[in-house]
């Protein structure tokens, strides 16, 4: 009897630890990212300086977060529109981070970025980390981030980002403090 009882108690014991073990590994997955998250921080290489950069150090900023590739052709549909809207908003705390998640080389992205004549801050992520933690379905997926680093809109495929709707957003959220 004594021994039941202590084999049953070991049970439940290691019961207990598989299921907290599981719900440690999974919770992560099943918080989705979305509209209200708080911006995950990530790490990536800033093409024009060859140096690491992070969310962090946009932190009090509003963001736009473009994650694209070389090889997507919405992606290159939309970027001049990305390049309008930084223009017009140049001279305020709105930055463009659009991150690479090209496996190819910094050249082939820096190329691109070239080609189309892109003048805000371009990212390279070659191991696609920022994919996972923002739990992408593909590329272009956006993210618009206020000054306290939430997510206030997230788009899925290529936008009109230099349209009035998304730029009275941009001023909305640069004017809140």
């Amino acid at each position: 009897m004594q021994r039941r009882r202590l084999t049953l108690f070991v049970g439940l014991a290691m019961a207990a630890v598989l299921v907290g073990a599981l719900v440690i590994r999974i919770l992560p997955q099943i918080q989705l990212i979305g509209v209200g998250s708080t911006a995950p921080d990530f790490h990536a290489i800033d093409l024009r300086t060859g140096k690491p950069a992070s969310l962090d150090d946009y932190r009090g900023k509003v963001l736009l977060l473009n994650i694209w590739a070389t090889y997507c052709l919405p992606c290159r549909v939309e970027m001049p529109a990305i390049e309008r809207l930084s223009h017009r908003m140049a001279g305020t705390d709105f930055y463009v981070l659009a991150v690479s998640v090209d496996v190819v080389d910094s050249t082939e992205v820096n190329a691109f970025v070239k080609q189309l004549g892109l003048t805000f801050d371009v990212l390279h992520d070659r191991q696609g980390v920022i994919e996972q933690q923002y739990q992408t379905t593909g590329v272009p997926e956006s993210f618009v981030i206020d000054r306290h680093g939430v997510i206030v809109k997230k788009v899925i495929g290529a936008s009109e980002w230099d349209g009035p709707v998304n730029e009275v957003l941009i001023r909305r959220l640069l004017d809140e403090h």
